[in-house]
């Protein structure tokens, strides 16, 4: 059985903590471990409340990553655990660079965004890693018949690493649901990474993301995610009040 990393409860769900969580992945990929990949904020942490088969599908992943400031902080300075955050779409970035440079025999498949976003994505990272093997990739957006030709295509395919960006809960789910069709693959939810790459769309500057405000400019950018982000200081109020009420932090170790 490969080793789990150990983990946390961050309001309930895991939260699992290690020094490096890419050389981790590589592992999983060559000793084709299946593995599907958590990328845990306070939005999703506070969906999960409200959504019963998101918080199964998090508390049995093989792999849930700290992605948001809030569940970092939380680690921090309410379990006092030495941590860094690590966004999805960075570990995304140096699983893709790693296996290229190493030439690891590992095709990647991109689903998800806008009709053409992720095929422009693998596009520009085809072109800035040539040795990267990119099998294929499909939109988010389609009939009920081009999804099933979808998974057709992928258990044809059997790529070792597969990036799903259909933002949460869907992506989360979606895995959850149709993992069994690549049992050895890595399945990782990327959220909005293919408008990233594809440049539709940009990060937050560095002072920002830097100083935990990240969050503020992806709010300039859809100003319409206005309701989601009351979950933040929702996520805040209920942290203070789980930990109080917590007996110890190894009662809160899983």
């Amino acid at each position: 059985m490969f080793k789990l990393p150990k983990a946390f409860s961050v309001l309930g769900l895991p939260v699992h903590v290690m020094k490096n969580y890419p050389d981790w992945l590589l592992d999983c990929l060559k000793a084709g471990q299946g593995t599907h990949v958590i990328t845990l904020n306070a939005e999703m942490t506070i969906q999960a409340e409200r959504n019963l088969v998101l918080a199964k599908v998090i508390q049995t992943a093989e792999l849930v990553i700290p992605d948001g400031a809030g569940v970092v902080l939380y680690l921090q300075y309410l379990l006092g655990q030495k941590i860094q955050r690590c966004p999805g779409i960075e570990l995304a970035e140096k699983l893709l660079e790693t296996v290229a440079q190493q030439q690891i025999p590992a095709s990647i498949f991109f689903y998800g965004g806008a009709p053409g976003v992720a095929e422009k994505a693998a596009d520009l990272w085809q072109k800035q890693l040539p040795a990267l093997t990119i099998s294929g990739t499909h939109s988010g957006y389609h009939s009920p018949e081009e999804e099933q030709q979808l998974l057709q295509t992928l258990t044809q395919l059997q790529p070792q690493v597969i990036f799903v960006g259909l933002g949460v809960p869907r992506q989360e789910l979606w895995i959850a649901q149709n993992r069994h069709l690549c049992p050895h693959s890595i399945w990782v939810g990327v959220g909005g990474s293919f408008d990233i790459w594809s440049g539709t769309k940009t990060r937050a500057p560095g002072w920002l993301a830097n100083n935990n405000l990240e969050w503020l400019y992806r709010l300039y950018q859809e100003p319409w995610r206005w309701r989601r982000m009351l979950a933040l200081p929702e996520f805040a109020f209920k942290s203070l009040i789980y930990r109080l009420t917590a007996k110890d932090v190894n009662s809160l170790e899983y």
